[in-house]
Order: C-alpha cells, then structure tokens, then sequence
C-alpha cells in the first residue's frame, strides 16, 4: 500500500536509502532553481508543469521520506513522535505522492493537446490554464487524503500525551476503511498507468502517421528525413514518451503487484503490524519514492539549455569564491 499502515518497518536504518533521499532532494530542488529562471527555453505552460511536478517531488522527499520515515526511525524521541504531529505527517505524506503522480498525468495531457489537438492547443496549452489545472489538482487531493489522519491511534499514552501512531483495527475489517483504501491505491498508481499509457499511445499514434504523410510528400528519403529537423523533433518525442510512462510504470510496478497479492490473498483481513513479505514491500517503498527525482530528469535532461544552466549552478559556488579571492587580491 501506498504510505498506509502496511509499510511499517521500512528499510530500516538502510544508509542507500538515506542516500537515495538526499540525491532526490538535490535533484528537485537544483530543477525548481533552473526551471524558475526561466532560461531554459520552455514555454511559460510548460515550465509551471515542471516546476509543480519538482515541488511536488520535492515534498515527497521530505514529507514521506524525511518526516515520515526518517523520523520514525531517527527522531521518535522528539516532537514529530506526538500522535497530532504524526497524524498530520501521515496526511501529507499521500497528498504529496497522489500530487506528485497526477501532475505528471496533467503534463502528460497537456503534451496530448499541444501535438495531437491544433485547434484545442491555443485554448488550453496556456500558463493560465497550467495554473488552474495545478491548483485544482492540488486541492483536490488534499480533500480526498482528509480520512488519512483518522486511521490512526496513538501507541501509547505518556502523562497524558499521545505519542505515536497505529493503524486502527477498524482499518482491516470495516467496510467502509477497507473501500477506502482500495479506492486510494487504484486512484493512484493504476488510473494514472491507464491514462498515461492511453494518451500516449495516442500521441505516438499522431506522430507515426504524421511522420510517414511528411516523408511521402518529401520525396520518402530516408537521408533527406534524418536531416530533417521536424523529423528528428518527432523523433525525440516518442523517445521521451517512452521514457516518461516506462519509468513510471517500472517505478511503481513493485508496489502494484504487492498491492494485488496483498489484497487478493487473505493477507489484508489477518494482518498484524507486520508484512507477509517484507523484503518485496520494502523494495516497493524504495523504488516508489525513488520515482520522485525521475519525471523531471526526464522531462529536462534532454533540452540542451537546462543542462547549460545546470552547469552555471554547479559552477556558481566556485565562480564566487574566485571572484572573492580576486576582489581579495585588488583590495590588498
């Protein structure tokens, strides 16, 4: 399950996985930075889409990771251990997941319009609209993880305050809990498999048949359509599709599979706070917050200019101090 109560025990104390968490930060966080400039050569649509879907890693990276099971592990002593604090770190953990899923699949729509829908195109490819759909995308799911925080109940209660959280036993036998979380985990990830698959099958779709009508009407060379730039463009959108919906479905597909055995078999009615198969929930977890730190490398690492202004960033620190040092010497 998706940040539920069956992934307790998550890799714990594993340094990868601290590792893993630290190099998504800095991917996200160096992307939003870029991306916010400006610079990169994309539309003003375009960059809100990837700059939301960044934050939106971004917060997966501390509110799941860091908050959630870092702290779990790390900081139970501290204020984050208090079941208030906790509830509200279990609400935002999935808010972050689902908007952070389903902001790709606005983006991946977004492309559908731009390439397969010309008279759509200058209506809702727009920065306004960008807006709008990230907003709504936002808040809505945020109303729908409200339930989150009432799973759970305090482990213990300590001169009067409770530290601690637990699923409750409602969760596994109530009708309405266990609709619940069927109803989360096919909203995110199996919904967005289906529309991200379907939009760009038909994108691809789009691109072939117009691809072969512009070849026969340049002569059908293959020479001539390797140089040709609009062919090449269309070239590198079916790569970056592929890419797009293979990563997510790899990234995610432990966690899917996981799910169904776990809900098929007679696992989710007897379970404890224990998983019948840890290792292969753990190595779920792992890749389905590794995932945070991939849409935007592949949205961005292809374009030539975000990989320049990535360069300017890293060589930023060591541009200032060789200016420091230069001023330093004129001062003297």
């Amino acid at each position: 399950m998706k940040n539920g109560p069956a992934l307790h025990g998550f890799l714990s104390g594993d340094r990868r996985n601290r590792i893993n968490s630290a190099w998504d930060y800095f991917v996200n966080l160096v992307a939003i930075v870029i991306l916010s400039h400006g610079k990169c050569g994309l539309s003003k649509c375009i960059t809100r889409y990837l700059v939301a879907m960044a934050t939106a890693d971004l917060m997966v990276i501390v509110c799941d990771v860091i908050l959630h099971w870092i702290a779990d592990l790390y900081w139970w002593n501290t204020f984050l251990y208090y079941t208030p604090v906790c509830r509200f770190i279990h609400f935002l953990a999935p808010t972050a997941t689902d908007s952070s899923v389903w902001l790709t699949v606005a983006f991946t729509f977004d492309r559908f319009v731009a390439i397969c829908c010309q008279k759509l195109k200058t209506k809702y490819c727009t920065e306004r609209t960008s807006a709008v759909v990230i907003v709504t995308v936002s808040t809505l799911f945020c109303l729908k993880n409200i339930p989150w925080p009432f799973v759970y109940t305090p482990y213990i209660t300590a001169n009067n305050i409770p530290r601690g959280c637990r699923a409750k036993v409602q969760f596994y036998i109530a009708l309405t809990w266990r609709a619940f979380s069927w109803f989360e985990q096919l909203l995110t990830p199996l919904l967005p498999f289906c529309v991200i698959l379907l939009l760009n099958a038909l994108t691809v779709r789009h691109i072939l048949v117009a691809s072969r009508a512009r070849r026969k009407l340049r002569g059908g060379s293959n020479s001539e359509n390797d140089k040709d730039p609009e062919m090449r463009n269309r070239r590198k959108s079916i790569i970056l599709l592929f890419a797009i919906s293979g990563s997510f479905i790899l990234f995610w597909m432990t966690t899917v599979v996981y799910f169904f055995f776990y809900r098929i078999t007679n696992a989710f009615s007897r379970r404890s706070l224990f998983s019948p198969f840890p290792n292969f929930e753990h190595a779920g977890t792992m890749l389905q917050l590794l995932s945070s730190c991939t849409n935007t490398a592949i949205y961005t690492a292809t374009q030539s200019k975000f990989r320049e202004e990535m360069l300017n960033v890293l060589k930023y620190p060591f541009t200032l101090i060789h200016k420091s040092v230069e001023l330093c010497k004129l001062q003297d």
